[in-house]
């Protein structure tokens, strides 16, 4: 029986600029239509805090939907860095989830083993042992 894979819940803050007003209800709308999405609307702030399975979403994504939208997002400088950051870490680890697991030490050393008994290298001497041993 396949077990299903934890989901890896991420909590990130979606900051809209002031112009044109009223984005943030209307994207929060939007936001609900694609599914997955625990949302929670900050009108004050501008801003929506939005959680998701990192498995199912990424803020990457969600920033771009907003954005083919029409929305605009909030681009001082510090959120481009905050976002910025938040894409390279989530793309990251969405990247080491598909990395293969990493073998056992004891079956990895026997692979280099075999390698190295298999491979012509300078410990071998191809002298029969009675001449070796000829004095």
């Amino acid at each position: 029986m396949l077990r299903q894979p934890e989901p890896i819940q991420k909590r990130r803050s979606i900051f809209f600029a002031k112009f044109p007003p009223g984005q943030v209800s209307e994207a929060s709308g939007f936001l609900g239509t694609l599914g997955g999405l625990e949302l929670a609307l900050r009108e004050a702030v501008r801003a929506i805090d939005v959680a998701y399975d990192l498995r199912r979403h990424c803020l990457q994504e969600l920033e771009g939907e907003l954005e083919e939208q029409g929305y605009h997002l909030d681009n001082t400088l510090m959120n481009k860095m905050r976002r910025a950051l938040i894409h390279y870490v989530e793309e990251t680890q969405l990247h080491n989830l598909d990395t293969p697991a990493r073998p056992l030490k004891r079956s990895q050393s026997e692979a280099y083993t075999h390698a190295w008994e298999r491979h012509p290298h300078g410990d071998h001497d191809d002298t029969p042992p009675e001449w070796r041993e000829y004095k």
